[in-house]
């Protein structure tokens, strides 16, 4: 293993210089340094993590806390952690795993025995007990996701309640009267998961200014519970035209019953999705879609919490608009006799 001494000697210079270099804690000339780094890279010295530590008291780790939920679609929530460890890595930080699972728990045990230099949380319920103890909590934080109280937070997310008032104006300029939304799994709504509420109230709201009858309908997803609340949003409402769904495991069990109940899409029932671009360009009828931007999510984040970590940073709410897509899944709503 290269030593730094061997980096010293290598470049032409003391041991100290190339610790400065690595530090930053002196001011050293560009050509200085420039020949330091080069001797870094052809000798692929890598500097020991504990060393540094203790001399920066910086563990130049960010944990994060990710969900592993049945309830939750793992593939979006798994490129959101890859953005976040690719363009930490890029800042010189890497990234301590940790599952939802532990709640308050792993916090505590983070922000407490210095493991690692900041958080990023996701999976952020509206009054999220973990908030309290973020708050009090030296090492700075993001939240991917917004609760109901910002207050001391930085947070990056979609604009969810915007995202739910674009998909029913969409449906109403198309002449789609009356609207079936079918969502999460009912635990992410009794956990008052941000995102699935949010999405819901800016439909809600929307639907009631443009005069629109929206049902609601929680759905766990897959064929079978998929095909009883499609017979229960029928049942209720049989005028139905227009579907907005936010449950991407609940997206091919839909279009598929949908065919086999004779209901052409888009000429007779339109559906429009929120959910990840590969999702919708994949689904058996292109589906027209709002885009979860999981990689420009895990980017903010960590952009964020490295100006935090610089000092430069202070807090604050980054909401990212929703882009409609429309595709063939999508048309005028069907003229009724």
């Amino acid at each position: 293993m290269v030593t730094l001494a061997e980096v010293a000697q290598h470049a032409g210079v003391s041991a100290s210089t190339v610790s400065y270099v690595l530090s930053g804690k002196r001011s050293i000339s560009t050509s200085t340094r420039q020949r330091v780094e080069e001797s870094i890279r052809k000798l692929g010295y890598h500097p020991n993590a504990g060393a540094r530590a203790l001399a920066s008291s910086r563990s130049n780790i960010i944990a994060l806390m990710i969900p592993l939920r049945t309830d939750m679609y793992v593939p979006v929530m798994m490129e959101i952690a890859i953005a976040v460890a690719a363009v930490a890595r890029t800042h010189g930080y890497d990234i301590l795993l940790l599952t939802d699972e532990e709640g308050p728990d792993a916090v505590r045990r983070v922000t407490g025995s210095g493991l690692a230099d900041a958080m990023i949380l996701m999976d952020v319920e509206l009054d999220d007990e973990r908030l309290p103890l973020l708050r009090g909590a030296d090492q700075p934080s993001v939240l991917i996701g917004l609760p109901a109280d910002t207050e001391g937070l930085t947070c990056v997310d979609l604009d969810f309640r915007a995202t739910g008032a674009l998909c029913v104006e969409h449906l109403a300029r198309l002449g789609h009267r009356d609207v079936a939304v079918i969502g999460e799994a009912a635990a992410v709504y009794e956990r008052h998961t941000g995102f699935a509420e949010r999405t819901l109230d800016g439909l809600r709201t929307r639907a009631r200014e443009l005069e629109l009858r929206l049902l609601h309908r929680p759905c766990e997803g897959g064929y079978d519970a998929m095909a009883a609340t499609l017979a229960r949003v029928f049942d209720e409402r049989p005028d139905t035209t227009g579907f907005v769904v936010q449950n991407e495991a609940a997206v091919e069990p839909l279009l598929a019953l949908l065919r086999q109940q004779g209901r052409a899409v888009p000429e007779d029932v339109s559906v429009v999705a929120v959910c990840p671009e590969q999702v919708a360009i994949q689904a058996s009828v292109r589906l027209t879609s709002v885009a979860v931007p999981a990689q420009e999510m895990g980017r903010r984040a960590v952009e964020q919490l490295v100006a935090k970590l610089d000092g430069r940073g202070s807090d604050e709410v980054v909401l990212l608009a929703p882009e409609l897509t429309v595709r063939a899944s999508s048309g005028p709503a069907p003229v009724r006799p």
